[in-house]
């Protein structure tokens, strides 16, 4: 079973410490070799996921694998490196269906699913899904193992008010003032590093098919 090696965390620690160009192409094999092993990680894993959800066996580790490299054109940030491997298992910003990420930093790593920071119009057909279906969206998420390891959605840039379209006193507002539909599950570096964490992952990614599915339904009928 592939693992990922203490040496890709300490890469991204070591990464942290010293983020400059002149470190990084000093140190660019201890990448390379990083890189390597996230992305034999992620092939095992996409294997195993693809056991319980097709669509993740069109893609593989390299092809969703993040660029380390940040754009810093439009930011006042100019760190040129990012410290963390992140991969899109079907999930990204913009994106018109509902996936999976994960996401590797010491210290900081975590699983998620659902739908991140849509367009307005798949934004839309997902609030109205909740809104006409409100009890079978809330019997997905107060599932119990569902709640064990997800015990409340993502709140960021959540809305002050109802959205326009819906009635103010929908019974599934607070969801409908939400953004981004994402659950999440932070991981101890313990629990990355570990030897069945191929399979450890893929359990609670498991965990997450009925919401994604639930949020790709108007999706796949409307978009």
């Amino acid at each position: 079973m592939i693992t990922i090696k203490p040496e890709t965390l300490t890469f991204l620690k070591d990464l942290t410490q010293n983020n400059n160009r002149e470190w990084f192409n000093e140190n660019k094999n201890l990448y390379t070799e990083s890189q390597e092993n996230v992305i034999a990680f992620l092939d095992e894993l996409i294997k195993e996921m693809a056991e319980f959800d097709e669509e993740l066996g069109k893609i593989d580790g390299k092809k969703s694998l993040f660029r380390i490299y940040r754009d810093t054109r439009f930011s006042k940030d100019k760190i040129p490196y990012k410290t963390n491997f992140g991969a899109s298992l079907g999930m990204g910003k913009g994106s018109h269906k509902a996936g999976y990420y994960l996401h590797i930093e010491p210290g900081k790593s975590f699983l998620a699913g659902g739908v991140y920071m849509p367009e307005s119009s798949v934004l839309k057909e997902v609030r109205k899904e909740i809104s006409l279906y409100g009890e079978d969206f809330l019997k997905i998420i107060s599932q119990k193992e569902f709640k064990k390891h997800f015990p409340e959605l993502d709140q960021d840039d959540k809305l002050k008010k109802i959205p326009q379209g819906f009635e103010k006193e929908d019974p599934m507002g607070e969801y409908l003032k939400l953004k981004s539909f994402i659950v999440l599950y932070h991981l101890k570096d313990e629990e990355v590093l570990d030897k069945n964490a191929v399979k450890n992952m893929t359990k609670i990614f498991h965990l997450m098919k009925p919401f994604n599915d639930f949020l790709n339904t108007p999706l796949t009928l409307n978009l």
